[in-house]
């Protein structure tokens, strides 16, 4: 039973994720990630507060979609759910007016996604599941959140290895056709030669 909670609790610890950075004045920074389609993206941000400094947030795609977005943040949550496996990124912009001169601020972030955004709490008292069961009803759910991760490397792996196989048959394909042509231009240029020197006499 030990042992289940602590791989539980190991796996929910690779899945949440918390950074801490600080933000120049009228600056941008912009944390990215790659996410599967149709998974539940929660996060919990807070930042320290400066007099008349001002710190926005949006969510977007690589598309440009905004999928979250509010103004004037200090501390607080949001959700938004990805469509498509795409590379989503959470942009924390600083405003400060002309006439003030800004400070750092400190901004905290952390996310969740997939099945660590699951209450299962809520679903063992809704099915009137024992704790063990509630256990391996997470760690199920969070090895089926692993294997279709790795899936998803194979597949990206191939998709890049068949890249790399193309790039590389159209660069011999290329090399070939160069080599052709130097060949012929090079012959081209004896034999022209050879007719010029005949031409004026110099060769027989």
């Amino acid at each position: 039973m030990r042992i289940l909670k602590l791989v539980c609790v190991l796996f929910t610890l690779s899945l949440a994720e918390g950074v801490l950075f600080s933000l120049s004045p009228n600056a941008q920074k912009c944390l990215k990630e790659d996410i599967q389609g149709n998974q539940l993206v929660m996060g919990e941000y807070e930042v320290t507060d400066v007099p008349g400094q001002i710190i926005d947030y949006i969510a977007r795609d690589t598309k440009g979609h905004i999928l979250s977005q509010k103004e004037h943040i200090t501390k607080g949550k949001f959700s938004f759910m990805s469509e498509v496996y795409d590379t989503y990124e959470i942009c924390f912009i600083s405003k400060v007016p002309p006439h003030q001169r800004g400070i750092p601020q400190e901004v905290s972030l952390v996310t969740k996604k997939g099945v660590e955004t699951k209450s299962y709490e809520g679903i063992g008292e809704a099915a009137k599941l024992k704790p063990l069961e509630v256990d391996l009803k997470r760690l199920e759910d969070l090895s089926d959140s692993i294997v279709r991760d790795f899936s998803l490397m194979r597949k990206r792996e191939e998709e890049m290895r068949d890249t790399n196989e193309k790039t590389n048959s159209r660069v011999l394909f290329f090399s070939i056709f160069s080599m052709c042509c130097l060949l012929g231009l090079a012959t081209w240029q004896v034999l022209y030669l050879r007719r010029y020197f005949k031409a004026k006499k110099l060769i027989e």
